[in-house]
């Protein structure tokens, strides 16, 4: 019969697995914007970028939402810019931001400083609440909508890459193709070369 690790060891184990995820969402490049938070010990798992896709949802929001609705267009449910399709949506419309240095959460009224610890405790207290199904990380779609411009980081530029360069076209033709088909009419077709 074997026996069971020594807690020590487990714990060491959690410790480097943490070390790897800092390391990792430090560096911005887990897959092009994903990230992975665990919870130990329970069945839940999250593998989108909080911080990635509220900065997808702002360029959707300021630069692709005022041309809809200019065209009084209706995105197509099963388009992943549609706001429903948002993993974090229903948490995000839930932040109140007080001050400065004051946050509450919408559900519980509890209060924070910063809004990381908002978005902590929604990780922790919320997770119910998320839409966590197939293709709803809007994350993943900063490739295309170009994340990078709007995240105030201070890392330098990467070389161009030509294979992310061919991805991030298709997955732009891709959206344009279902959220703006041409057979839906002009308003459609006009959005649809966007």
């Amino acid at each position: 019969m074997d026996k069971a690790p020594p807690i020590a060891s487990l714990h060491g184990l959690h410790i480097s697995l943490l070390l790897l995820l800092l390391l990792f969402r430090g560096s911005g490049r887990v897959a092009a914007s994903r990230t992975i938070m665990q919870e130990v010990g329970s069945s839940h798992e999250v593998h989108c970028s909080r911080e990635r896709s509220r900065a997808a949802w702002k360029i959707i929001e300021e630069y692709l939402m005022p041309f809809v609705e200019e065209e009084e267009y209706q995105i197509p449910s099963k388009c992943r810019l549609h706001p429903d399709n948002d993993m974090f949506g229903e948490q995000e419309k839930h932040k109140i931001h007080v001050d400065i240095n004051a946050w509450r959460c919408g559900f519980c009224k509890k209060s924070f400083r910063a809004e990381k610890f908002l978005d902590m405790h929604f990780d922790n207290r919320h997770y119910n609440l998320l839409n966590n199904t197939k293709g709803r990380c809007l994350a993943d779609l900063c490739g295309a909508l170009h994340c990078d411009q709007v995240i105030e980081s201070k890392k330098p530029k990467a070389k161009c890459n030509p294979a992310a360069v061919a991805r991030n076209r298709h997955l732009c033709e891709s959206l344009a193709d279902s959220c703006f088909p041409i057979s839906h009419g002009h308003s459609a077709s006009r959005l649809h070369v966007l």
